[in-house]
Parts: structure tokens; C-alpha cells; sequence
């Protein structure tokens, strides 16, 4: 065990002098890298899907849950998909050098603020292989390096993935060391990275609420994650039956193994029956409802709601509904029940959503949309390192911007402060 922490700490300390030297090449230099990655993630598919394939085996014999084996889950088409992904990143505006906030001082000194990358970005995650690209891709353009520990269910594929990145950045300007994919699945390899703050400057927890407790309360360094999502859209009373069906499927069924998938529904009594009755006829049974008492009375063969309705994350295809009076105990019971993640209002009442946007503190926040676009390549970031739900520098999907810090310049003539 003594080997291989220290082998651990061998390649995060490689990892510390990776990020000195890509935190200082150019945008051109780290855009080959990545064209290089997307290249060879379409035309050499085959190792990753069969690494893949052994993973999803593994999964199945093992029992784990059907979101568990589609998040994990890789097919060409996926591959291809982080590929394009990983060249919309290229094409984004680098943030590293940016000067900001610039301004002359009444001493004649020009003072502003200049983006630089945080250095070493940890991130610990489950089940999805694609991580692995999506957080190497961000780090590298962003000018950081990155230690990326995946889960055991993903071993293979995540091993195979490092592999690929390791052989893109053979002959670029990018070192190879810059990514570090720790495929090992000892438990060990998690605790020693969360005493490495002398190594590590942020660390991303990615995935239950068990893992992302335990990296809070371990780890040394600071912590950007968010717990479980558990997403509401409010039916106001005022709506566009059709538009408001079309939302709330999309935000149910379209994939419901991510977190911005939504799991309550609070709908306003004035259009409970017409719109429950419209959404039970276009589901059928494929849906399951979980009702408060008044949205049983309405769909008589849902299953009854309890106090652990409202703050489970469902990831199947199950939904909570409670009927409310107003737009104020809707907004109240997002507060009570919520994890500041991603809420939406569907109302043809401009006020209403203006109020809604206003009133509600999550990461984002919709009005008349589907929350499944909570994601970074959706919001123009390309990808995303994961989707914070805290109050600091980065919240919501976390792009190449709040893969980066600032430092202060000041450029003077000879000043002096005065005695």
C-alpha cells in the first residue's frame, strides 16, 4: 500500500510541474492537443467500446440500477459526440491572460485583474466515462491539470479513454503528464488525493450524495460539488396546454438517469384537471405518478406521496405531484424541498415568470423550458467539469471561466506609498 500512495503522490507531483509549463502555452498549442483527442476518439473507437463492454457486463452481473448502466454506458455515436464536444471547446475564447476590471488610480498606478488557471484539478467521480474526456478537455484549454479518478464500474473504459488522451498528446506542446487518469479502484487512492493540498488546488466531487458528503468532510483542499438534484417545475395557472405537456415530458423522459431531469411537479389547482388529465393521457403508464392527496383525486391510480417524495432524486421514470394554491407555495415549497440545482416555471404570465426568476435561488433557473438543458455543451461551454450548486466563483455547469482564478497587476512609474 506504502507504493502505492507514493506512486499516487509521484504522479500528482508530476502533475504540479505539468501545470506550470500548459498554464503558459499558447491557445494554439492546447488546441492541437484537443484536435488530436476529438480525431482519435472517432477513428479508434474500438479498444474504448470494448473496455466499455467488459464495464457494462461487470454492471449487470453485479445488479446495478438501469440509470447506473445508462450513464455508464458508450456507443459510438456517444463517442462521436464527446469528439464534437471536445472541438466546440476549441473554438471557444481562451480565458487565460484576460485582463478585466482594468483601471488607472488617481496615483497614476494601472491596476486590473488577469485570469490565470487554478493549477491542479482533482476530480472524483462515478459511472460516466465521458467525464474522464470532458474534464481533461476543459483543464488542458483552460491551462490546468487534472487528476482524474473515476469509479470501479468505469475502470476499464476510463483506463482505455487515458490511454487514447495519452497517446493525442504524444508529439503536442501539451505534457503528457498534464493528465493523470487514476484507474485503480482502491478506496485508498480517494484519501490520500483529499490530503493533498499541497498538490492539488480544487478537488470536483461527481456523482451520489454519499461520495460528494464524504469528499466535504475529508478533503483538505477546496471542494466545488453539488448534492442531489432534485428538480421541481411549477404549472402556473396560466399556460399553453400543449407547450406545457411538450416541457415537462422532455424534462422527464428525454434521458431520466441525469440530475436535471425533472422529479416534482407542482401544478396550480386552477389547471390541475385539465393539465393532469392531458399528461396522464399522453404518458400512459409510462411514467410513473406519485400524487399529494388532491392530485390522487385527479389521478386516481397514482401512488401516494410521503414527506421523502419531495426530496428524492428520482432517476427513473417516476414523478412527484402536489397541487398548490399559488405561485407562493410553489416557490416556498422549492425552497423547503429543493437542492438549488435547476427549477422551471411554465406560464404564458410575464410577471409570473419575471417573479419566479427573481424569487427562486437555485444554480438555474427556466421559464418556459426544459430543465435537461442544464449542461455545459447546451450553454455554449462546450462541456462542463460538473454543475455546482454553492455560492462562490463558479456556479451552475462549471466552463473554462470558472476553471480559472485572477491575480492582481500593477504597473506604476516608480510610485511610493506615502508614509
Amino acid at each position: 500500500m506504502t507504493t502505492t500512495v507514493s506512486l499516487l503522490r509521484e504522479r500528482a507531483s508530476a502533475a504540479r510541474s505539468a501545470a506550470r509549463v500548459l498554464a503558459r502555452l499558447s491557445t494554439a498549442e492546447k488546441n492541437a492537443a484537443l484536435a488530436r483527442i476529438a480525431e482519435l476518439l472517432e477513428t479508434e473507437q474500438a479498444p474504448i467500446l470494448e473496455a466499455n463492454s467488459r464495464d457494462l457486463e461487470a454492471a449487470r452481473t453485479n445488479g446495478l440500477d438501469d440509470y447506473f448502466v445508462e450513464r455508464l454506458t458508450l456507443t459510438p455515436d456517444r463517442l462521436r459526440g464527446i469528439a464534437r464536444d471536445t472541438r466546440d471547446v476549441m473554438t471557444l475564447p481562451d480565458p487565460v491572460g484576460e485582463v478585466f476590471d482594468s483601471r488607472t488610480l488617481p496615483n497614476g498606478l494601472l491596476i486590473g485583474r488577469r485570469r490565470v488557471p487554478l493549477g491542479v484539478v482533482a476530480c472524483i467521480y462515478e459511472s460516466r466515462p465521458n467525464v474522464t474526456v470532458d474534464i481533461a478537455v476543459l483543464s488542458m484549454k483552460s491551462g490546468n491539470a487534472s487528476i482524474l479518478r473515476g469509479g470501479k464500474e468505469a475502470r476499464h473504459s476510463n483506463a482505455a479513454l487515458g490511454e487514447l488522451i495519452q497517446r493525442a498528446l504524444a508529439g503536442t506542446g501539451v505534457p503528457a503528464d498534464a493528465v493523470q487518469v487514476v484507474s485503480d479502484p482502491d478506496r485508498a487512492h480517494v484519501d490520500e488525493l483529499l490530503e493533498m493540498n499541497d498538490l492539488i488546488d480544487v478537488i470536483v466531487p461527481r456523482g451520489g450524495a454519499q461520495l460528494i458528503d464524504y469528499v466535504r468532510r475529508k478533503a483538505t483542499m477546496p471542494v466545488i460539488a453539488h448534492g442531489d438534484a432534485v428538480v421541481q417545475m411549477y404549472i402556473d395557472e396560466t399556460i399553453d396546454l400543449d407547450v406545457a405537456i411538450s416541457l415537462v415530458d422532455n424534462a422527464k423522459t428525454r434521458r431520466y438517469s441525469i440530475c436535471n431531469a425533472v422529479d416534482t411537479l407542482l401544478v396550480h389547482r386552477a389547471v390541475a384537471p385539465r393539465f393532469l388529465g392531458a399528461l396522464t393521457n399522453h404518458w400512459g403508464s409510462k411514467v410513473t405518478i406519485i400524487g399529494d392527496e388532491r392530485a390522487r383525486e385527479l389521478v386516481p391510480n397514482a401512488e401516494a406521496a410521503t414527506a421523502e417524495t419531495w426530496t428524492t432524486e428520482h432517476l427513473a421514470l417516476r414523478v412527484g405531484v402536489r397541487i398548490v394554491d399559488s405561485m407562493t407555495e410553489a416557490v416556498e415549497h422549492i425552497e423547503q424541498y429543493g437542492s438549488h440545482h435547476s427549477d422551471a416555471i411554465v406560464t404564458e404570465n410575464y410577471s409570473n415568470a419575471m417573479e419566479f426568476l427573481d424569487a427562486v435561488d437555485s444554480a438555474a433557473v427556466y421559464v418556459n423550458a426544459s430543465t435537461q438543458f442544464t449542461d455545459g455543451a447546451q450553454f455554449g461551454l462546450g462541456a462542463e467539469v460538473g454543475i455546482s450548486t454553492q455560492k462562490m466563483h463558479a456556479r451552475g455547469p462549471m466552463g473554462l471561466r470558472e476553471m480559472t482564478s485572477y491575480k492582481w497587476t500593477i504597473i506604476g512609474r516608480g510610485q511610493v506609498r506615502p508614509l
